[in-house]
């Protein structure tokens, strides 16, 4: 039997290599490193990419710059001057260290950096025409990208929320982006330094016409996104403003320090936290819920009689529990003796009557010579056999005691008829 046949394989579509402003080789020597390590590099918006060659597509290390504070020519230790190879990359809680192949890659290094990060192209570097063209285009990206994005200093939280968060964390940072409390759609900035010792808090109002974020100020100035208005903020202080930016490790639910009234004691109070559930074993979770438990009936003692059912009314028997098919003279009461019912009896009696025995066959045809005062004696005596008013094994026997009377009277007068 011929096989199938099957589809040709085909190959798996390559996965496209990321765009960046700028890329090439460059090693990197982090804090924990004894030594560089080279990777493939690309920049791409304010994140700094490590590739372990350029056919990659998923990078292996990253490196955020929003933390960035400059940039410094490194000399090589040991060495009396600098080949132009080294630089260095001085971020607000760590400091990287590059070595490149040239003076010329090492400068467009520094160029794109600070272009992205200042949002403009730098002309303090050596750099051609051509260079400082390609970052041009790159700023272009970055603001257009930036347009469209939500810095990460802006977080929802209210005045005094802002305020805690930049007073509990100011290594984080001490400028913070919030909602506008008006709700016309606008910002908040919210920072806080300190003069002399004193802390100073100041609140700016940033308002949103169409497209644009105005910030209110003496002199007002419009910006294209909300990271241009931290740019502002920044520029203008002299980098004295450093953008909030929390770390990943951080509560999600904001407490403050209160004073015990009673005891003065101070005390942690998380206004947000979740409220106690009520009282009681929390059920399972995944597992079958727990039934309550059942009623309990008081046990009632054997002297204790239950009332007597009403003679109107059906019963049934249980299945589990069958009368009893044999009976006893201990069980029928005597006329002398009270009557001492157990319920459990009675119910069973009165639910289905017992079985009586038959009574005897009596012949149809009278013997001729037999006494019509017999007769009628030996009937009433075999009617009162179905009427338990004495005791069911003494009519027995006085019954059996009559027929072999009357069975020995039949047989001796039918020998006198035939002499």
């Amino acid at each position: 039997m011929a096989s199938a046949l099957s589809p040709p394989r085909l190959p798996k579509p390559k996965a496209a290599l990321p765009s960046h402003y700028y890329e090439s080789f460059l090693e990197k020597k982090g804090p924990c490193d004894r030594d560089y390590k080279k990777f493939w590099a690309g920049l791409q918006g304010c994140t700094l990419y490590f590739y372990n060659s350029n056919r990659d597509s998923q990078h292996v290390e990253k490196l955020d710059l929003a933390a960035f504070v400059k940039l410094t020519d490194e000399t090589p230790w040991g060495g009396s001057r600098d080949p132009g190879t080294h630089f260095s990359l001085v971020l607000r809680n760590q400091e990287i260290k590059f070595k490149v192949e040239s003076l010329e890659s090492r400068e467009m290094w520094k160029g794109f950096i600070l272009t992205v990060v200042e949002l403009r192209v730098p002309s303090n570097l050596t750099l051609l025409p051509g260079h400082l063209y390609m970052m041009a285009e790159a700023l272009a990206k970055e603001e257009a990208r930036r347009a469209l994005e939500v810095p990460s200093c802006f977080l929802k939280v209210s005045r005094l929320e802002a305020q805690l968060l930049l007073e509990r964390y100011p290594e984080c940072g001490n400028l913070l982006l919030r909602p506008s409390g008006d709700g016309t759609g606008g910002v908040s900035v919210t920072t806080r330094q300190t003069l002399n010792g004193i802390l100073v808090v100041r609140h700016y109002k940033v308002k949103r016409e169409g497209a644009k974020y105005v910030i209110d100020v003496e002199e007002p100035f419009s910006c294209a996104s909300l990271d241009a208005v931290v740019n502002y903020f920044v520029s203008h202080t002299k980098k004295a403003l450093v953008p909030f930016l929390p770390d990943e490790d951080y509560e999600k639910v904001l407490g403050y320090v209160e004073a015990d009234k009673e005891n003065g004691e101070s005390v942690w109070v998380a206004p947000e936290a979740p409220a106690p559930q009520a009282p009681g074993p929390a059920p399972p979770s995944g597992g079958p819920k727990q039934l309550p438990p059942l009623p309990m009936a008081p046990v009632l003692s054997q002297d204790t009689l239950t009332p007597l059912p009403d003679q109107d009314e059906n019963y049934v028997i249980p299945i589990e529990d069958p009368p009893a098919a044999n009976y006893v003279n201990g069980d029928v009461p005597s006329p002398s003796r009270p009557v001492v019912v157990k319920p459990k009896r009675l119910a069973k009696v009165q639910g289905k009557p017992p079985k009586l025995p038959k009574p005897p066959t009596v012949p149809k045809p009278e013997p001729k010579g037999l006494n019509g005062g017999l007769a009628k004696k030996l009937a009433v005596n075999s009617a009162q056999a179905f009427f338990p008013s004495t005791g069911l094994a003494g009519l027995t026997a006085e019954l059996e005691e009559k027929l072999q009377r009357r069975r020995a009277l039949e047989h001796s007068v039918g020998h006198a008829g035939d002499q």
